[in-house]
Parts: structure tokens; sequence; C-alpha cells
């Protein structure tokens, strides 16, 4: 999978995990629901119907209508008009009392002796009941007159303990629906509630997942340029090392002149007619003057040296010196000043400018290998210099610091100990 895939596969699992147990949490609490609301309703019809059936005036009513018809001429409205006029009104109490649909007690035969509907008694039941009237219990789910049922039917039996009629009670499937719509709606609150939460629990881990992950694409691109940067000193370093060789071959062998158009041929070198004698500095000073005006004439740029030192330069404070100013003049400015001071064992110095400064969003970065704010297009070469300078101060004990300059540029200050 590609590193693309995985990402997008990173950032979008949170939130399918969080819908997903959402929504696996909400099936399964809506199951257990109905099946709590299915077995209460259950356990509520049986016992209204045991309890009805056990009923001296249910069992007397029951046995007495007991011969009144027979499987080839069953018993009617008008036979069972006695036996209803008793048990109707204890079936019609008992079912509102309950809270169920319907209270049916029917003959041996399973003709309905009460019924909430007037035109349903006197007529046998429409479901199979033999195994009641046998003397067994039924409960589950049947279609009857009224719709589908979750219902009860239980024997009712002489005082030989003969089943003589049943007694039925049910509860029409569509009020078990009623009530579990309700529940979900009582439920629902809970799972929007549930649902904004994992939704913004899975936004914030998103957006750290994403920090990290930009986070990474910084690495990524700052380890892709230190390596870019490193083939390019490698690159600079073996073509240096191979033209100081040349240079040390003409000089040892007393040809100046050559060397001199060498090393001009190697790095176009503009002769400036201005300061040559530094006051305060050497040999050294006067040749870095020299080229670091030449080189900043190149890009456009003056540059003024202020040099009070108690001798030379040295090598390092050269290198400090010559980048500042380069990267003074790279970084667009036109006028630059360098002062440099002798302060016992210590060099302190600064390069000011007249550019565009620095980023207050990007000064604690100059310094770091690789970082540049000019352009770059062969993606190398660039964002070396500051470096140098920072490590070239560390290394002799010193620090530089980075501001604002009276010529409306940056300035970088500097301090660090004399070389011994």
């Amino acid at each position: 999978m590609r590193p693309s895939a995985v990402r997008l596969v990173l950032l979008v699992l949170p939130s399918v995990i969080s819908i997903a147990a959402l929504s696996a949490t909400g099936a399964v609490a809506l199951a257990l629901q109905e099946r709590t609301i299915r077995e209460a309703t259950g356990e509520r019809v049986l016992e209204v119907a045991s309890s009805l059936a056990d009923l001296p005036e249910v069992r007397e009513t029951v046995g007495s209508a007991t011969g009144l018809g027979s499987p080839a001429a069953l018993a009617d409205a008008d036979d069972l008009a006695e036996a209803t006029a008793v048990l109707q009104p204890i079936a019609d109490l008992v079912g509102e009392a309950a809270g169920v649909y319907y209270v049916v007690i029917t003959d041996d035969e399973g003709v309905r002796i009460t019924h909430p509907l007037v035109a349903e008694r006197g007529v046998q039941v429409e479901t199979a009941n033999a195994s009641v009237l046998a003397g067994e219990t039924f409960m589950g789910t049947e279609v009857g007159a009224s719709g589908p049922s979750l219902r009860a039917k239980v024997p009712v039996r002489d005082a030989a303990g003969q089943p003589v009629g049943m007694v039925a009670v049910g509860v029409l499937e569509s009020e078990i629906a009623s009530e579990l719509d309700a529940a979900v709606r009582a439920l629902l609150p809970w799972a929007v509630g549930a649902l904004l939460v994992a939704t913004l629990a899975a936004s914030v881990l998103t957006a750290v997942v994403e920090r990290r992950f930009r986070r990474l694409d910084v690495i990524a691109a700052e380890h892709a340029q230190m390596r870019r940067t490193t083939v390019a000193l490698r690159e600079q370093s073996h073509e240096f090392s191979t033209r100081l060789h040349v240079i040390h071959g003409l000089v040892s062998r007393g040809d100046a002149a050559a060397a001199l158009g060498y090393i001009e041929d190697a790095v176009p070198v503009r002769h400036e007619t201005g300061q040559s004698d530094v006051p305060g500095g050497g040999p050294l000073a006067a040749a870095t003057v020299q080229a670091v005006q030449a080189e900043l004439g190149e890009l456009g740029a003056r540059v003024e040296f202020d040099l009070d030192l108690d001798g030379d330069l040295d090598d390092g404070l050269v290198s400090v010196v010559t980048n500042l100013c380069r990267n003074a003049a790279e970084a667009g400015a036109r006028s630059v000043a360098c002062s440099l001071r002798s302060a016992g064992e210590r060099v302190l110095g600064c390069v000011d400018d007249d550019g565009p400064g620095i980023d207050p969003r990007v000064a604690g970065r100059i310094f770091t290998p690789g970082f540049t704010s000019k352009p770059d297009a062969s993606g190398h070469g660039r964002g070396l210099g500051l470096d140098v300078v920072r490590r070239a101060v560390t290394a002799r004990g010193g620090s530089v610091e980075v501001g604002a300059s009276a010529l409306g540029g940056a300035r970088f200050a500097f301090e660090m100990d004399r070389s011994r």
C-alpha cells in the first residue's frame, strides 16, 4: 500500500471506528430492548391467563358450559349467553387492569364464551387449540381475528383436573412495536449525544494524527535537504581540494602569475579601487576586505568595514565575516556595514544591512542546516552560510544573535574567543 493510502486510512480510521462502534452498540441495544419488551409481555399474558384460568368462577362457569355443544354441533352465542353474562365482565376487568388487548374464554370445543367484540362470541377460534384443550399450555405469536398477536393459552380444568375449556390472553404485535418505538425515541437523545462525543473524539484524534504527519513531512523534507546539502558539500570539497593542489603546484614552481590567473579563472574577482589598506588589521584582513568588496559588488551591494583588532584576522573570523556579508547581499541588501573589535581575549563583531530583515516567524530556524528564505532552483547549495557562522562561533566559545539593524534590515552580532 502506498504511503499516501496508508495516511488516508489512518486519518479516516478513527471516524470509521467510532461510527461502526456506535452503530453496533445501537443495534445491540435495540435488539436487547426488543427482547426485553417481548419477554416481559409474554410473562404478563401468561400470568394473566394462568391466574384467570384458576379462578373458581371461571372454572365453575366453563365447566357448566360443557355439553352445550359437540364437535358436530358447536354451541352458539345463545347457548353460551348465560356463561358469557358471568364471564365477560370478569374478562373485561382483568383485560383492562392487565393492559392486554383481549381476554378470551372458550368451552371444550374452542367456542368463544368471551371476546372484546360481540360478533366473535359464540364463534370457534381460528387457530389450532387441540394441544391446549388436551391440557398443555401454549405461548407464541399467532394470527387471529384481530391480527398477529403474542398470546398465551392456558387450559381451564374442572374439579377433577380435566380440561373443560381454555383462557387465551393476547397483546397485538403492533402494540409491542409501538412500545419498541417509544423505547427507541427515549434512547435517541443518548445515541445522538454519543454520536457527537464520538465525532468530537474522532476529530481530535484525526487532528493529532494530521499534525504528527505534518511534523513527519517537515522532518522528511529537512532530511532530504540535508542529504542534498551533504552531496553538494562533498562535491565542492572535492573540487576545492583539486584546485588547491593545482595552485600549490603553480606556487611551488614559482609561477605566481599563472597561479593568480588560474584563481581568477576559477573564481572571477572584481578588482575594487576602494579600501585596500584597512586600519586595525593585517594582510589577511586587507585581503578579506578586498575579496568581500569584490564579491558583494558582483551582487550589486556595497560594504564598509570598521576594524579595531589587536592582530590580523584568522581563518574562523574570515569565515564568519564573509558568510554574514554574503548572506546580507544575497538577501537583497544594497548597503552592508561590518565592524570588528578586540576585547581582551574576545572578538566582538556585527554585520548590519539595509535589506528586508528577518521574519520573526523564522528567526529561530535561520541557523538550521539547509534553511534558506532565498530561492534555490538547484535544490542544494543554499542555506549553508549561517550554519557555518553558527558552528564557527560556537566552536570558539561564542554566540551569535540576530535582530533589527539601524540601517533598516537585519543585524547579526557575535562574539568569540581569539584564535590561539
